[in-house]
């Protein structure tokens, strides 16, 4: 499955919506994104499994990108 996890990365500063970021993971459970993401510190605000078609409609903008972890 794949998840859209928003997450800000500098943990030094206070968390702030207009510096969320936001990318794709493929895992097969919540909490194996967590742990795939975990080396890198990031916020994470909110991970939310992707549907088939939302995910067809993101791969049609230039933000996406699934990401190799």
């Amino acid at each position: 499955m794949i998840y859209k996890v928003w997450y800000q990365k500098n943990q030094d500063e206070i968390p702030v919506r207009e510096n969320t970021d936001a990318l794709f993971i493929e895992a097969s459970s919540e909490k194996e994104v967590r742990q795939k993401l975990a080396k890198k510190n990031y916020i994470i605000e909110y991970i939310e499994p992707v549907s088939e078609a939302y995910l067809e409609y993101e791969k049609k903008t230039n933000n996406f990108k699934l990401e190799n972890i």
